[in-house]
């Protein structure tokens, strides 16, 4: 018997996408074939090593191809028969498929092609040299096509990249795919943007925090929402409803799909993240300590700091002042007597009934008037919206009679800056011509916090009790040990409120204000 029929051999076969791996039937009939290839030469088969990976012509950028030459290191004592389909399966870059083969003789294996013959002449070398830059130009043009294909379809506002967390591809009628929200995710990264927008979430940490407090919500194989998956989230101008491609010089645009979030929003997002960097907040220690940065001392005006004091049988919480010098620093407030006094605050604030609903007939008078406005601004900002045109175009005239880089690159700076104002100028446009809704279908959450914030304080959840703080004090709070908190500084609605409680507490008598004449 001729010793190659007794020969050891190995399959490779490759698909070029998971998706083929998945869909289709491209491996197993790849692997079927080669099976009977080796049955018929009598080779006896010992792996069989699948990739699903391009690796753009590069082979050790192929987990199966890796596996496989590992595998002929560690049974280096066999002269294996590497066997595949076609020779486009083997390296679709001519430098990458004689590196290959030589790597493949360095183990002391032959290649076997179902549809190539190898032949170890000049004339050999060069129809296989002459076959793998074919496989190479192809593989390259495949690429430019899909490139031009993806590039045209962001030009016209379609996103082809990676559906971002929230998002999810969904077939279109006439659109292709089409991005559309992914709910749950899509509501909590909305909530997650909004509020680090408007201040709710001071630091990446925070919002890092909030995602984790949902169970539903992705993470990676640490079980946690990684800081740069948070960062990406606050960047990716996909959440605003647009889309862009700078490497493929596709300027920012609108996008067919629908956005989380406001452009409007999404700039104050970029402007509080290039601002002053603040330290992140310690997870633990917030939720034990809800008032924590927002209490100042009484005597130095320093934000209290806490901590878990340890006792002789167990732990027990305090607020303190941490500055020195300070006459109360380093002395302890016992955590519930100052919480204590916070939330008798609160409860202070609730409005009565009357004055309820006397203020609630002020703000729906007040909406009404709001909703009035809503036609004269949209004139307004149709106004903004040409003059910025108009200037655009002046910047472009300069720009043609320009002969400096630097001022040629500030026009373009400015232009760029224009278009933008341009984006959030036609999104207000977009909300004054929507239907105004009603006053309770509007405002019911924030009328029934206005009745009682205590309600929402008492929650117990951090991100509840932040903005509990953030919608009812103008101000930080002072509190000086053994005589408890200095008077609030509360946002106009509660200030408001306390206002009319004072006139009400002033109001003449029923007998005049006139002064009493002597009898």
């Amino acid at each position: 018997m001729n010793d190659d029929r007794t020969k050891q051999a190995i399959i490779y076969c490759r698909v070029s996408h998971t998706k083929q791996k998945t869909t289709g039937a491209g491996l197993d009939s790849q692997e079927h074939r080669c099976r009977q290839y080796a049955a018929m030469h009598g080779y006896k088969v010992d792996a069989v090593f699948p990739d699903d990976a391009s690796g753009g012509g590069d082979f050790m950028k192929r987990p199966g191809m890796v596996a496989l030459l590992r595998y002929l290191k560690d049974h280096s004592q066999t002269n294996y028969v590497v066997i595949f389909d076609d020779l486009k399966r083997f390296a679709r870059d001519t430098m990458f498929h004689w590196k290959l083969r030589n790597e493949l003789a360095a183990y002391d294996a032959t290649v076997e092609c179902l549809n190539f013959k190898f032949e170890d002449t000049p004339e050999g070398e060069f129809m296989e040299t002459i076959i793998a830059a074919q496989g190479q130009l192809e593989r390259e043009q495949n690429r430019r096509q899909t490139i031009q294909k993806m590039k045209a379809r962001v030009e016209q506002g379609y996103a082809v990249f990676k559906a971002p967390t929230g998002y999810r591809y969904e077939r279109s009628l006439g659109q292709g795919k089409l991005l559309v929200r992914d709910e749950p995710l899509a509501s909590i990264i909305q909530e997650a943007l909004e509020g680090y927008a408007s201040g709710r979430f001071q630091t990446q940490a925070e919002v890092k925090y909030f995602l984790e407090s949902f169970p539903e919500y992705p993470r990676d194989y640490t079980g946690e929402v990684r800081y740069q998956h948070v960062t990406r989230i606050l960047t990716h101008v996909t959440y605003a409803g647009y889309v862009e491609a700078p490497n493929w010089k596709v300027s920012l645009r609108p996008g067919r799909h629908e956005g989380l979030i406001s452009f409007e929003t999404y700039q104050k997002i970029q402007r509080r993240l290039n601002g002053n960097a603040k330290v992140p907040a310690r997870k633990n220690l917030n939720q034990d300590f809800p008032l924590r940065g927002f209490i100042t001392c009484g005597h130095c005006g320093t934000p209290l700091t806490a901590c878990w004091s340890k006792g002789r049988h167990e732990r027990y919480p305090y607020y303190l002042c941490p500055k020195k010098g300070c006459e109360s620093y380093r002395k302890s407030i016992k955590r519930e007597i100052l919480e204590g006094e916070f939330e008798a605050l609160l409860q202070k604030l609730s409005p009565t009934k009357g004055l309820f609903k006397l203020a609630r007939t002020m703000f729906e008078e007040l909406w009404e008037h709001r909703s009035n406005m809503q036609e004269a601004r949209s004139k307004s900002l149709e106004t903004e919206l040409i003059k910025a045109d108009r200037k655009i175009e002046q910047f472009l005239d300069r720009i043609v009679n320009a002969d400096s880089t630097t001022v040629i690159n500030a026009y373009e700076k400015r232009i760029q800056e224009l278009e933008d104002s341009k984006i959030v100028i036609r999104e207000k446009i977009a909300f004054c011509s929507k239907p105004v809704r009603s006053f309770d279908e509007t405002v019911r959450t924030a009328m029934q916090f206005l009745a009682n914030p205590y309600k929402l304080w008492a929650s117990g959840r951090l991100e509840d009790q932040r903005t509990v703080l953030k919608l009812t004090f103008a101000d930080r709070l002072a509190y000086v040990r053994n005589e408890g908190l200095r008077t609030a500084k509360t946002t106009l609605p509660f200030k408001v409120l306390g206002d009319f409680c004072g006139l009400q507490s002033k109001m003449a008598s029923p007998r005049g204000v006139e002064p009493l004449l002597p009898a």
